[in-house]
């Protein structure tokens, strides 16, 4: 197994990831070491097909391990990351008797990590959850660093809360019953992470990819997967570790905001088709493009870094088509991204892939970022 550590050093925390196949039989151990020695009862949160895969045997770990375990199963899809089912899952925590000690394990995807860690956050004022990410996506990006949220009507992730988990469990052999759109999201994820980390990061992601290409073979026994996940994970931690509220005072480039490079793209495709069209990764992959293309036509990055980088989304997965979208209405939408600051949007760009830069909307012209969206939602 490997590990990585997130220190949360403004408070002093810190919380470890577990990393390799077979991961999840390590729950048991995992919660009882990093949950309060009084907790007793345990809500695994999930969706069907999630927990017809892996609830039986997470729960099994979990009460040999001494815990009291029920479960509740959301439906599955963003569209689902509601007040609405937040609500009911409130209801099921005070019905079953959670207390301040005791815990949520948020079982499959980032929705599922999501709303249940926003459960949790203000659930009796706090309580702690873990996180066993069952998607490349949840494991490799929203599973760390404690964002947890639910979609509005205005847009995505619009009320949340910064609540980390006590310990993440990645099992790589969930990702063998993964479909291959999910993976695709899971990879365009990957690709941003290279992209404004440091070089090594998105070479080294760029290569797994290539060497996959046309490989049949169960994703989880591929070679360097785990090395991969963990280097990815690690990544985000040290991200995290320097920012963890993401301080809007901040335009460095380790500030946390350039994890967002691809998403005010992204959130505004996903908000403007009701979040029914583009898995969440999809959807960054697009985002990325058009960043990438402002980059260009801004003079801030070579064309070759740019092709480099369409050929890394490639490499991903085929992506839904965004050619039908209405310009206006993903415009309208971007304006509305939660990351103004000031009244003015900040884009994440690059100088070279492994290096971001934070740039004032007002700098990006109404005609250049209109033919970037062009450009960049013609896909690959």
């Amino acid at each position: 197994m490997q590990r990585v550590r997130v220190r949360i050093q403004q408070r002093r925390e810190e919380y470890e990831i577990v990393i390799g196949r077979g991961a999840l039989d390590y729950l048991g151990d995992v919660a009882r070491r990093s949950l309060s020695p009084h907790a007793h009862r345990v809500l695994i949160v999930s969706n069907r097909t999630v927990f017809k895969l892996y609830g039986e045997r997470a729960a099994q770990r979990l009460r040999a391990a001494g815990f009291n375990v029920t479960h509740w199963l959301m439906n599955e899809g963003e569209r689902y990351k509601t007040a609405t089912t937040l609500d009911r899952l409130l209801g099921v925590l005070s019905q079953n008797g959670l207390e301040r000690s005791d815990a949520v394990v948020a079982l499959g995807g980032g929705v599922v990590g999501d709303l249940s860690g926003f459960a949790a956050a203000i659930y009796l004022r706090g309580i702690a959850f873990i996180q066993v990410p069952t998607t490349l996506l949840a494991q490799v990006d929203a599973s760390v660093g404690g964002k947890v949220a639910i979609n509005t009507r205005a847009g995505k992730n619009l009320i949340g809360a910064f609540h980390h988990p006590r310990a993440v469990i990645i099992d790589p052999e969930t990702l063998d019953t993964l479909p291959p759109r999910d993976m695709t999201s899971g990879w365009c994820e990957s690709v941003k992470q290279g992209a404004v980390g440091k070089r090594p990061l998105f070479d080294q992601t760029y290569s797994f990819l290539r060497k996959r290409v046309g490989d049949k073979r169960a994703i989880s026994g591929a070679s360097g997967l785990e090395r991969l996940i963990a280097a990815q994970v690690a990544f985000k931690a040290s991200i995290v570790n320097g920012d963890e509220r993401e301080n809007v005072e901040r335009d460095d480039a380790r500030s946390r905001r350039i994890l967002n490079f691809g998403h005010t793209t992204a959130h505004a495709l996903e908000a403007a088709t009701h979040f029914r069209r583009f898995r969440h990764g999809e959807a960054v992959g697009y985002g990325m493009l058009v960043a990438g293309e402002i980059s260009k036509r801004l003079g801030v990055l070579a064309p070759s870094e740019l092709e480099l980088l369409r050929d890394a989304v490639r490499l991903c997965g085929r992506l839904p088509s965004a050619g039908d979208y209405r310009e206006d209405e993903i415009l309208s939408r971007i304006t509305q991204d939660k990351k103004s600051v000031g009244g003015q949007l900040k884009w994440v760009l690059i100088e070279r892939l492994g290096a971001a830069r934070i740039v004032d909307g007002r700098d990006i012209g109404q005609r250049l970022l209109r033919s970037s969206l062009r450009a960049g939602l013609q896909g690959i």
